[in-house]
């Protein structure tokens, strides 16, 4: 059986979900606007089950609001799902990324310290040994200037110490972490190479943890993104 039709209704759905999303997320569909599925069918050029399936999931990030003899209403930014990754992308990539990127900044200082505090205490052997080992390969790959898979191990980093914390909220966010490093990234908010100050703090952090420091940990992590945000401040100031 052929998997062709199948995987371009993957296609056309993703492509009505990402427009659909971005246009919500950077206002271009403001609040209380009403769409119809003959009106996004008609758009994208997309059978009903596609249309429907698309307005399903912005419904379960909190975009719009599908009632009888109402329609599908765009909803408020107080009803989305701030913390699902593609809501999170979709605004990074439109006209609210500064204003996106400050407060996600604001949610890690406000996490990460009492997480990496928390892997100290919690985090196993091989744990221990391998957020060192990403320290080590982020200098060198850093170094290099080799930014996207410096980038993938930064993410790996952080996702380690988050879910290493043994705190399930903290590890929850992992995902939102990831996305808001990526996006640093793809966007071009960062250097050529990683300023050495931040590899000497993701190799303070990780010395810490190893070696059991909950307050060290803390106080790298707390200094880390302390750089993050200083960096970013001229973005928010504009």
């Amino acid at each position: 059986m052929s998997v062709e039709p199948e995987a371009g209704a993957d296609v056309l759905h993703n492509t009505v979900l990402d427009t659909m999303g971005s246009d919500i997320t950077s206002g271009v569909l403001a609040s209380g606007d009403v769409l119809t599925l003959d009106r996004i069918q008609e758009r994208f050029g997309v059978s009903r089950t596609v249309a429907r399936e698309s307005m399903r999931v912005l419904e379960s990030m909190g975009l719009v609001r599908s009632r009888r003899r109402v329609g599908i209403t765009v909803q408020p930014r107080s009803s989305w799902n701030v913390f699902d990754p593609r809501v999170i992308w979709w605004r990074l990539s439109g006209p609210g990324r500064d204003e996106q990127l400050r407060s996600l900044t604001e949610l890690r200082i406000a996490v990460e310290p009492l997480a990496a505090a928390a892997a100290a205490r919690s985090a196993s052997a091989s744990e221990r040994a391998r957020v060192v080992e990403l320290a080590a390969e982020m200098r060198r790959l850093g170094e290099a200037g080799r930014l996207d898979v410096f980038m993938e191990r930064d993410v790996a980093f952080h996702t380690l110490l988050l879910r290493a914390s043994g705190n399930e909220m903290f590890g929850a966010l992992a995902d939102v972490v990831a996305v808001v490093l990526r996006g640093r990234t793809h966007l071009g908010l960062m250097p050529q190479q990683p300023v050495p100050e931040a590899l000497d703090l993701h190799e303070r952090v990780a010395a810490s943890v190893a070696r059991g420091e909950p307050n060290a940990a803390e106080a790298a992590m707390t200094e880390l993104l302390a750089e993050v945000r200083d960096a970013m401040l001229p973005l928010w100031r504009r």
